[in-house]
């Protein structure tokens, strides 16, 4: 494969106890049956296969292994390493989820085999009126308070909640204890990793009638047990252009978000240019439909449609992104970085 491609990949998706038929019904995935219970559709799970060009059929994990630093970009290699760094999913809440927490990159290292922990974010597609998400604590508690709240089943007497909307935009550091509510449907992007500790389900039962597995131990040991700083982040504008407008919506040294919306005039869609560089980039569509020109003289193109993912490899080159509506655009990106510097002085709670 001697000329690069954008690779569009087909999302895994997941049953769970608290899922729904929600993200068909609004119209982001076409799900297998009518009764199936799926709260999860996983974007850039390394088995997800793609869907286009000479990698067509093939998974993502598969095309990572064939193409390397090609794919991924030195800038992920160095702090991921081989592996694909980043896993983008839809998430519908039809029920409420478990409370759960999180470690760091040196805490899963240590006593996850080496494992990566667990950074991420969450962008609100829909909430119906009232939900709510769990953030942090209403005061600060202490690791004794909050195994005497598990023990007894009123840990929620503990938990902070926040009304929710279409529209905001959550950060998850490692340690946060979070939950996300029944009635919401978000976006999310985190560290590839598969570290989750269950910490409280409510005195829920499985359909077996038993308690679900939960994690005290672990999610005592890297809980913060503290108020959140801050819960809803302010996302930053950017220098978009006539074409396109450019909002920083969430910046780690994991990952950046940008959401751009493309402007649709009398006679022509909107579009923006651009250049891979030291990463690849993750493109989800909203509610974009567009067209991603690339290779000698931009003349191949594929095409992107709402709920749709696709992966830019970092070598791939000039690229031109037009058509219309809200697309999502994540990277790792490298300290200096212009949309992270912006975004942390905007939000400086989450620097200290």
């Amino acid at each position: 494969m001697d000329c690069l491609h954008p690779i569009r990949l087909e999302a895994s998706l997941r049953e769970t106890i608290w899922g729904g038929q929600g993200l068909e019904r609004e119209g982001w995935k076409h799900l297998p049956a009518r009764n199936a219970a799926i709260g999860e559709a996983w974007e850039t799970e390394v088995n997800t296969i793609a869907q286009n060009g000479p990698y067509a059929d093939k998974t993502l994990g598969t095309l990572v292994n064939e193409l390397g630093v090609t794919l991924l970009g030195k800038q992920p290699m160095a702090i991921f390493g081989p592996r694909f760094p980043l896993l983008a999913k839809f998430i519908d809440a039809n029920a409420k989820l478990s409370v759960q927490v999180h470690p760091d990159d040196k805490y899963a290292a240590q006593h996850e085999n080496g494992k990566l922990g667990k950074t991420e974010f969450w962008y609100v597609l829909a909430a119906e009126p009232g939900a709510t998400i769990v953030h942090g604590f209403k005061a600060p508690t202490s690791r004794a308070e909050v195994l005497r709240a598990i023990e007894e089943v009123k840990l929620e007497q503990l938990l902070h909640e926040e009304v929710v909307y279409a529209g905001d935009v959550i950060f998850v550091p490692p340690g946060t204890v979070h939950a996300i509510g029944s009635g919401v449907m978000l976006y999310e992007l985190q560290e590839y990793s598969d570290i989750t500790y269950r910490m409280y389900d409510y005195g829920r039962l499985t359909a077996a009638g038993t308690p679900r597995e939960l994690h005290v131990a672990q999610s005592l040991d890297v809980s913060r047990y503290e108020v959140s700083p801050k819960v809803k982040v302010q996302p930053v504008a950017l220098a978009g252009g006539q074409e396109y407008e450019d909002r920083c919506l969430v910046a780690c040294q994991y990952f950046v978000t940008r959401e751009i919306i493309f402007q649709q005039s009398e006679n022509a869609h909107g579009y923006m240019k651009g250049k891979t560089g030291d990463s690849c980039v993750i493109l989800t569509s909203l509610d974009a439909e567009v067209q991603i020109c690339y290779g000698n003289e931009l003349r191949c193109s594929e095409m992107l449609a709402r709920g749709q993912t696709m992966v830019l490899p970092a070598e791939l080159g000039n690229y031109c992104i037009e058509g219309t509506g809200r697309l999502m655009f994540s990277y790792v990106p490298k300290r200096g970085d212009e949309a992270w510097r912006l975004w942390e002085e905007k939000n400086r709670e989450f620097t200290r």
